[in-house]
């Protein structure tokens, strides 16, 4: 079992720390622009949007960059953020066009395990040493026997990764804040099973805000294991009147929700978060994820990360 104590003690070294911090990279999910991205053209356009709305790049998903197989095209489509035709383009080609960074590159376990060398390989050649592996399907995360078997899969693909220079994330939405015991979610068992050498950790504040989670003690329990942030906001865009007072809220551009991004961005700077990206769900302006992305590119103007 790994648990550290992460927080720095000494007030003057955290601030030192933050002065000396170099440059958090920031990006955009490419699952927000599976709809723009049906041709060779339409996907540099976005890119350039991108990088003219201010961010450096992009994070890739490894089944958005080649041919994606059927079930991940039902699944993605029915979660309302389909993988679009994007993985029949060259993103190299389009990537060095547009003059834009790769952040990370997301893949999944079973790959990973199975050919760690050719996922580290495929990052390197986009000019990325991080990994990220999202939440598992058809897993059994309130079962502490097996999340803890999942902690121990990590740490080996970690370490097979860092034989290339390579360095593993693991990405959370909500169903990791399901209890194990009465003292413990899943996600405190895999802070707790993984060696921050191999396994750190890519934290999404929406979805765990979405769970009910106190995202300011994940955070400090995180410290410096706290290597990328997802970031929305979540909050109600329409206007009144309203037949009830009970508003389903939704993910919505930073800034413009009620989540306190300046103080978790203090947190972020405060343990050295290496890049922030921008991931808002469907619930985009007009339907339009390009438009959402530079309306949320304000918040990161503001915050000076631009």
């Amino acid at each position: 079992m790994y648990i550290r104590n992460n927080q720095t003690e000494d007030p003057e070294t955290e601030i030192n720390q933050e002065k000396e911090q170099i440059k958090i990279l920031t990006g955009v999910q490419q699952i927000m622009l599976g709809s723009k991205c049906s041709n060779y053209e339409g996907a540099l356009s976005v890119l350039r949007e991108i990088g003219d709305a201010g961010y450096d790049g992009i994070e890739l998903n490894d089944f958005m960059i080649k041919p994606a197989v059927p079930i991940v095209r039902i699944m993605t489509r029915l979660a309302g953020m389909p993988v679009g035709k994007g993985g029949k383009l060259d993103w190299h080609a389009l990537l060095e066009e547009s003059g834009r960074k790769v952040v990370s590159l997301h893949s999944n376990l079973n790959r990973l395990e199975e050919n760690p060398a050719e996922v580290a390989e495929e990052a390197l050649s986009f000019g990325t040493d991080t990994v990220v592996i999202t939440g598992m399907y058809r897993f059994d995360y309130g079962n502490g026997e097996e999340v803890q078997n999942l902690a121990l899969r990590l740490e080996q693909v970690g370490k097979d990764l860092s034989k290339y220079g390579v360095k593993l994330l693991y990405h959370n939405h909500n169903v990791e804040l399901q209890k194990v015991n009465e003292a413990k979610t899943a996600y405190d068992v895999l802070l707790e099973y993984t060696d921050p050498n191999y396994v750190n950790f890519e934290l999404d504040t929406y979805w765990m805000a979405d769970g009910g989670a106190d995202v300011m003690g994940l955070m400090d329990k995180l410290g410096s294991r706290l290597a990328m942030w997802h970031i929305n906001d979540r909050g109600y865009r329409k206007k009144g009147p309203f037949m009830t007072p009970i508003l389903k809220e939704d993910a919505v551009e930073p800034g413009t929700g009620n989540m306190p991004l300046e103080a978790m961005l203090e947190r972020a700077k405060r343990y050295g978060v290496k890049a922030i990206v921008l991931e808002t769900h469907k619930n985009w302006i007009d339907n339009d994820p390009v438009k959402s992305l530079k309306v949320s590119a304000a918040w990161f103007q503001r915050n000076g990360l631009f």
